[in-house]
């Protein structure tokens, strides 16, 4: 059975898919499957060994250069390899007019939520067989339904398996430690501080209590960034600190390298922290301005990972140290 997968984005969107292609290939033993994600995302679903081949797309960057004679020649290149095979079923998950129509543009059945219950109802148009996914339950299990009513096989009542790991750390990755060693060699936790908007902030101030705590017991707390105000961001918090590490500009595969290796995570809402998720790392993640109830993060084994805070409701850094307690990481 050859199976596409349309998730292209966000990265917490494409990271919530991973156990649905666990389901599938559990069910469906020795498909094949391909998958369409934003170019972005693309080491997400490599990190899956039961996806075969990654069809890289860019449409939100080919939006903002649509008159670019070298945006059409991607464009036709993708059309290309998308049309490349003929699949049993193509499968979109994401519900959106634009993954409905690249699912639509693939050779093979379509597939995909009923108006009811699309994000965007217009999607259905596009499909040709749509099925009922119930609303008001977590991104996962949507999606692990809707597959299992697309190949028929009964509705998964186990933990999501995330069938990924992390890559091992690449011998050029080396983080001077003061005194002498590579940091990486010591504890740590990654403080996920970045997210798409100010309000899903935790506040500098708390990091830095947070900081301090982890110093105190030797372990260090390392700060990742994306973009130039992200980093001043990190600086922000670092500088307050003795021993916090601001890290270099990385990649996805990178960071997930990082994070198989470290003591804890601990994030705001944002992709990453549903990334350390995946990748079975103990992890707390913070929310300001959203609520954890339908994407929050859901851990494949329990007690591993914990949700604080809600809309208008900021965890204190003592509930962070009571979590990462429970968690197994720090003592009371």
């Amino acid at each position: 059975m050859r199976l596409l997968i349309i998730k292209t984005s966000s990265l917490g969107d494409v990271i919530h898919n991973l156990p649905a292609v666990s389901d599938m290939v559990v069910h469906a033993p020795g498909a094949e499957i391909d998958w369409v994600v934003e170019d972005s995302f693309a080491e997400i679903p490599r990190l899956h060994p039961a996806v075969r081949r990654v069809i890289p797309v860019a449409l939100r960057r080919w939006r903002r250069q649509l008159f670019s004679p070298a945006t059409w020649r991607e464009v036709s290149r993708f059309r290309r390899e998308l049309k490349a095979e003929t699949y049993d079923k193509v499968i979109d998950t994401q519900g959106l007019v634009k993954s409905a129509w690249l699912a639509w543009m693939a050779r093979g059945p379509s597939c995909g939520q009923d108006r009811a219950t699309a994000r965007e109802p217009l999607a259905a148009s596009f499909y040709d067989q749509c099925f009922h996914v119930p609303r008001g339950r977590h991104a996962v299990e949507r999606n692990r339904h809707l597959a299992a009513r697309v190949l028929g096989y009964p509705l998964p009542q186990t933990p999501p398996d995330y069938g990924i790991r992390a890559p091992d750390l690449p011998p050029t990755l080396t983080l001077p430690r003061e005194g002498g060693g590579n940091l990486l060699d010591h504890p740590y936790v990654i403080g996920l501080h970045a997210t798409s908007r100010a309000s899903k902030r935790w506040p500098a101030a708390h990091w830095v209590a947070l900081g301090q705590e982890l110093e105190s017991r030797g372990i260090a707390l390392l700060l990742p960034w994306g973009s130039t105000e992200e980093e001043r961001h990190a600086r922000e918090i670092a500088q307050s600190l003795k021993h916090a590490t601001v890290l270099p500009r990385l990649g996805l595969r990178e960071l997930a390298a990082l994070m198989g290796a470290a003591q804890a995570v601990v994030g705001v809402d944002t992709g990453l922290v549903h990334l350390a998720v995946a990748l079975g790392r103990p992890t707390v993640a913070i929310y300001t301005d959203s609520s954890p109830a339908l994407t929050g993060v859901l851990a494949a084994r329990s007690g591993s990972a914990c949700n604080l805070g809600d809309v208008g409701r900021v965890p204190e850094p003592s509930a962070v140290k009571q979590a990462l307690t429970g968690l197994g990481l720090l003592s009371l």
